[in-house]
């Protein structure tokens, strides 16, 4: 048996097979053995690859046959999607893989994106993709993929992508031989949102936990980071969620850039692991470059980020609606929750030295929050800023109750 490292080749031969060879054979040239998937559907390729069409279909359900005979790309594509990541984690779990490595254009992308978002977080996963430089967050969702763009069409080797494949090839084959596989920390793990903008808060707040012995994941609040912190929950023994930013909630309800969807946070309130919710950066809306938050947003208040985002400033309405939104999310769940309000701003933004600061607006999340919650959700006021340590510790004192009541429970 080969002591090498196992690198598992996705791309289909009937349409890609001189891109395949040459993606081989670099990897080959770097010291790895490779198995190659072939989910091809127009036709199989014999000799081929390690993994056969028939094999992916067959994993499915299906012959090669039923799958052709479906007619439609979209449902064949399904049916080899559903098989390729059975497979891919079969022989993951038979003979442990060190990386993964998949070329293609749209329809490519999304099966191999798919096997990879099935494998384990920091297994090395590199995907060739024309789709690398547009809209990646379907390809990439919630896990560690790294996309090369090919800057050509996928169609032969030419002075550019032959750079590209063979760089991709270098690179994942460096990465699976350093690959080692980590071990679930022995420590009680903690998920917790963030921004910049309450960056303060956030550093106290995890330090603070890491001296009590406690693994805190923070994960950025643009929409792809509350997923992977839901992912993660759903996933993982966490056993308390800090929820001290939600800009992704408000950008749900408002068409921001930054939405996570409608089922962000449902992931822990549906296990009924504690939930701490603080409104940081609830003070704003995301949206693009100036003239787009103008357009979008007209008469706000808005600050530039940079050239390509910028806050713009929620009022009454936006923060009433983000405080019953929240409210129903939670009536929904089976989470022990506290809901924290600090009464003097929510994000660097909304602060004096910032440039979106109303704290009369607080109150306003404060009243909705405390009219909206169920009679068995703590709701708290602070006279103080979300980034002071008062409240950053206040936040700290109340996970960790939430988490002794439960054991005690």
């Amino acid at each position: 048996m080969s002591t090498k490292p196992k690198v598992l080749l996705i791309a289909t031969l009937d349409t890609k097979a001189v891109e395949a060879k040459y993606v081989r054979d670099n990897l080959e040239a770097q010291g790895v053995e490779v198995l190659h998937m072939d989910p091809s559907i127009r036709r199989s390729v014999k000799p081929g690859a390690e993994i056969t069409p028939e094999e992916v279909a067959g994993a499915a359900g299906k012959t090669i046959q039923d799958v052709r005979d479906l007619g439609h790309e979209g449902k064949c594509q399904a049916v080899m999607m559903e098989g390729a990541a059975k497979l891919a984690l079969a022989l993951h779990a038979k003979t442990p893989l060190s990386g993964i490595i998949g070329i293609g254009g749209s329809m490519g992308s999304s099966l191999v994106s798919t096997v990879m978002q099935a494998m384990p977080y920091g297994l090395p996963k590199v995907l060739v993709s024309t789709m690398a430089s547009g809209f990646t967050q379907p390809f990439v969702g919630a896990k560690d993929i790294t996309m090369f763009n090919p800057v050509c069409d996928i169609a032969g080797i030419n002075s550019i992508t032959g750079d590209v494949y063979r760089n991709a090839a270098i690179a994942v084959a460096a990465m699976a031989k350093h690959y080692e596989p980590k071990k679930a920390s022995d420590k009680p793990i903690i998920a917790m949102g963030t921004l910049g903008t309450i960056d303060r808060c956030t550093v106290r707040v995890r330090k603070s936990l890491e001296d009590k012995g406690y693994e805190v994941l923070v994960f950025h609040t643009l929409g792809t980071g509350g997923q992977a912190l839901d992912q993660i929950v759903s996933e993982r023994d966490v056993i308390a969620v800090i929820e001290s930013s939600v800009v992704e909630h408000n950008d749900f309800l408002n068409n921001g850039l930054c939405s996570a969807g409608p089922n962000r946070s449902k992931a822990a309130l549906a296990k009924g692991i504690p939930v701490v919710i603080a409104p940081g950066n609830a003070d704003f809306m995301v949206s693009g470059p100036p003239e787009m938050a103008e357009r979008q947003f007209p008469g706000k208040r808005y600050h530039i980020h940079n050239k390509a985002l910028t806050a713009v400033r929620t009022e009454k309405e936006e923060l009433t609606r983000l405080a019953q939104h929240l409210a129903g999310l939670v009536k929904e769940g089976k989470s022990p929750v506290s809901v924290l309000v600090p009464l003097q701003g929510f994000s660097h933004h909304d602060s004096p030295e910032g440039h979106l600061h109303d704290s009369s607006l607080c109150p306003v999340f404060y009243n909705a929050a405390k009219e909206a919650m169920p009679a068995s959700v703590k709701v708290e006021s602070f006279d103080c800023h979300l980034n002071d340590e008062a409240f950053a510790d206040a936040i700290v004192q109340e996970v960790l109750e939430l988490i002794k009541a439960r054991n005690n429970n």
